[in-house]
């Protein structure tokens, strides 16, 4: 078993940036040694044409391309801001919500939650019958993911009041 293939499944298994000192305690090696053969390593990915890379802003870190986001942004969970979540935990709570009632509770960059809401198909919104704003839904996206499977009570069960929701 080759040192960089050691390293290799350190970068793998962990999923975080790690640095040369944690990966030779891991390896029970120097880190000189690590070092040298980090970079070996860096190399061998840098000079095929794969979708892999190691990153070495913050440590190190074994990362798909950026020119393969949009393959990842189908197949992986996304993450959501804590405000953003509690912008979609009031959607689901109160739905359907008019947009101007959330922004009254939340403030202006409910704006902004919502767009990224819709964007990444948690929300829809619809022109309410006045035209003036828009009535916001939560989708069978939102459902799947918290996999509540159209029932929202688990929300106000984790939910005390709406104090717990206005932005600080």
């Amino acid at each position: 078993m080759s040192l960089k293939s050691r390293i290799e499944t350190v970068l793998f298994v962990t999923a975080r940036s790690v640095t040369i000192k944690e990966i030779a305690e891991i390896l029970d090696e120097d880190e000189p040694t690590i070092e040298e053969a980090m970079l070996d390593l860096i190399m061998d990915y840098s000079s095929r044409e794969g979708a892999l890379e190691i990153n070495d802003e913050n440590g190190y870190i074994l990362q798909v391309k950026e020119d393969y986001s949009d393959i990842v942004e189908k197949l992986c969970p996304v993450e959501l801001s804590g405000a953003v979540l509690k912008t979609l935990t009031i959607i689901a709570l109160k739905e359907p919500i008019r947009q101007t009632d959330l922004k009254e509770m939340r403030g202006a960059s409910t704006y902004e939650h919502v767009s990224e809401l819709v964007k990444q198909g948690f929300v829809k919104r619809t022109k309410d019958k006045n035209g003036r704003s828009f009535n916001l839904h939560t989708t069978p996206k939102f459902q799947e993911y918290f996999q509540l499977q159209g029932d929202t009570d688990l929300l106000r069960k984790m939910i005390d009041t709406d104090e717990h929701l206005k932005e600080n």
